[in-house]
């Protein structure tokens, strides 16, 4: 059986930096305080709870000389201006291209544009959560170029979201059976699932190596292997050495 994993299966470049700046907080500094889950992955959670970050609802639970990371996602304003008037300690994990998108925003809020209902308008601004696909937006896209006339469009899916989706798009053609690794709670890795059981019906979102079943490899000779953004790099080792175990590998390409 040959395994075929895609180069940029897993961690984008944004969670990777925000992980690791989560572990090194806690090193350095001790309990570090989280508005939420930092990604969304339980596993990755549990570990990092381990190493001491802890998850808080509200800044009002963080005690007075700890800090607060703000995660890859980006934080509201409001949050940023609550923690600065509390003398919080703030450690940014924002990826640079959500705080991009977030800029874009702005920038279309002061030249007066809108998008928040579909009917017929002059003017609107569209930018796009970063993990987006392509095809949902564009479907978006094409509706509202029937609603309004002065359309101003920025495509801020970002680039590792893109140039995952494409090896996925290529790897489901040419695979028996796909798998895709990541949590059921992160969006990003259902809409890879989603992209690819458009192209291969055999795909398989699982959340682990334990979840995977050895039946749906029969009478497969090809098998592709992606996985989320929010998807750490030993839950993919842990599939790879699964479906290594199940049947003689022919090739592995990486």
């Amino acid at each position: 059986m040959k395994i075929t994993i895609a180069r940029d299966a897993g961690y984008c470049f944004g969670v990777r930096d925000a992980v690791n700046l989560a572990y090194e907080t806690a090193e350095e500094r001790g309990d570090v305080y989280m508005l939420g889950d930092i990604v969304h992955n339980e596993r990755v959670v549990e570990d990092l709870a381990e190493a001491g970050t802890k998850v808080v609802e509200s800044l009002d639970e963080i005690p007075d000389d700890r800090p607060v990371l703000f995660r890859a996602h980006g934080t509201a304003e409001n949050v940023w201006e609550a923690a600065k008037e509390k003398d919080i300690d703030i450690v940014d994990a924002t990826c640079p291209l959500v705080q991009e998108i977030h800029d874009e925003v702005e920038k279309l809020s002061t030249d007066g544009r809108q998008a928040s209902a579909l009917r017929k308008m002059k003017r609107a601004g569209v930018v796009s959560q970063s993990t987006q696909t392509i095809e949902n937006l564009q479907a978006i896209i094409n509706i509202l170029m029937t609603k309004v006339f002065d359309l101003h469009f920025i495509n801020t899916i970002c680039f590792p979201t893109k140039r995952n989706q494409e090896q996925i798009k290529e790897l489901a053609a040419e695979s028996d059976v796909m798998i895709i690794i990541g949590s059921f709670t992160s969006a990003n890795s259902k809409r890879l699932t989603e992209l690819a059981v458009e192209i291969n019906p055999s795909t398989y979102q699982v959340t682990c190596a334990d979840e995977i079943e050895p039946g749906w490899f029969d009478e497969a000779e090809k098998v592709g292997v992606s996985a989320g953004a929010s998807t750490p790099d030993y839950l993919i080792d842990e599939v790879h050495e699964k479906l290594k175990a199940h049947s003689p590998v022919t090739e592995e390409v990486f």
